[in-house]
C-alpha cells in the first residue's frame, strides 16, 4: 500500500507543470561599452510572496572598513543585519526617504535587524568613515537576482509565460521603471534577455592612504 502512494506521489510530482515549480530567465547586463555589469540587480514586476528565509536571512557586513556587499537586493520586508567584523567601530546610517536609521558606534553584530518594508534605494553610510558606501535595494517586484563580474545573473522562480523584466545599478542614467523588457519563459523552462545600460561615471570620496589595505574575501 505504501509503496503504491509513494509511486502516486512521484507521478503527481512530476505532473506538476514548470509554472508551479518556478522557471528561470537568464539576463546578461552591459554598459554601453559593451563591458559586464557586476553588481545589477534584475526583477520581475509580477508580485511574489518574500519567503521568511528571505526576510530574516540578509547581512550587509562592514568589512576592512567597506560595506560587503557593495549592493544588497533583498524582498521588501526583509530584515537585514548590519555585523561589524572590523576591530574598529562604525556608526552606520542612512537618510533615504525609504527607511531612514542610525546604529551609533559598535562592534560586533546589533542586537535588533534593520526591517525595509518601503520599495526603493537605500544609501548607507558611516559617521566614521566618509569613504564607506553602500546600498540595498528593496526590490518592488518579484524574483530577482544580482549580476556577477560577468554581468550575468539568472533569476529563479518566475513562471512560464511573459513577464517584464528590469534593472537597476547605483549608477543607473535612467529610472529603473524605465527598463522594463518583456521575456518569454518557453516551455522548456527558461527564458533569456540582454540590458545594455548607461552608466554615470563613479565618484567616491577617497580613502585615505594609511587607510589602504587589501580587503578581506
Amino acid at each position: 500500500m505504501w509503496r503504491a502512494l509513494r509511486t502516486v506521489l512521484l507521478l503527481a510530482t512530476l505532473a506538476v507543470p514548470a509554472s508551479v515549480h518556478g522557471a528561470a530567465v537568464e539576463v546578461q547586463v552591459k554598459d554601453d561599452r559593451g563591458k559586464p555589469v557586476e553588481d545589477a540587480v534584475v526583477y520581475v514586476t509580477a508580485p511574489a510572496a518574500t519567503t521568511a528565509k528571505e526576510r530574516a536571512g540578509a547581512l550587509m557586513d562592514q568589512i576592512n572598513q567597506e560595506f560587503v556587499p557593495y549592493v544588497l537586493a533583498v524582498g521588501a520586508g526583509s530584515a537585514v543585519n548590519f555585523p561589524n567584523r572590523d576591530n574598529i567601530r562604525h556608526h552606520v546610517y542612512s537618510v533615504s526617504t525609504q527607511k531612514k536609521f542610525e546604529l551609533p558606534l559598535y562592534i560586533g553584530t546589533p542586537a535588533a535587524a534593520v526591517v525595509f518594508d518601503q520599495p526603493g534605494v537605500i544609501v548607507l553610510g558611516c559617521n566614521i568613515h566618509d569613504w564607506m558606501v553602500g546600498y540595498i535595494f528593496i526590490v518592488p517586484g518579484g524574483a530577482f537576482a544580482k549580476t556577477a563580474g560577468d554581468g550575468r545573473a539568472r533569476i529563479e522562480n518566475v513562471g512560464t509565460g511573459t513577464v517584464e523584466v528590469r534593472v537597476w545599478h547605483p549608477r543607473l542614467k535612467v529610472a529603473t521603471e524605465t527598463t522594463g523588457k518583456p521575456v518569454t519563459v518557453d516551455g522548456g523552462g527558461t527564458g533569456e534577455t540582454v540590458f545594455t545600460i548607461g552608466l554615470k561615471r563613479e565618484w567616491r570620496v577617497p580613502r585615505p592612504v594609511g587607510e589602504r589595505y587589501q580587503r578581506s574575501n
